[in-house]
């Protein structure tokens, strides 16, 4: 049940928050997994063809590391 239909149907507030907290919980995961992904396989690749250029690679390394 989504939380707008909880909401709706005037679930208790505590069920509510224990769900918007589980979908903060699984948001922050997936972040997480996604930046690592982008560091094991991204960053990786382009440090690897960088030829002492790492520029690029750590420019968009920064950019994606504020959302941690």
């Amino acid at each position: 049940m989504s939380v707008i239909a909880m909401i709706e149907t005037q679930r208790p507030c505590a069920d509510i928050a224990l769900q918007l907290h589980a979908v903060e919980k699984a948001i922050t995961q997936a972040k997480r997994t996604l930046i690592h992904d982008h560091i094991d396989h991204c960053l990786d690749t382009a440090m690897a063809g960088a030829g002492g250029d790492e520029a690029p690679a750590t420019t968009e390394f920064k950019a994606i590391a504020k959302y941690l």
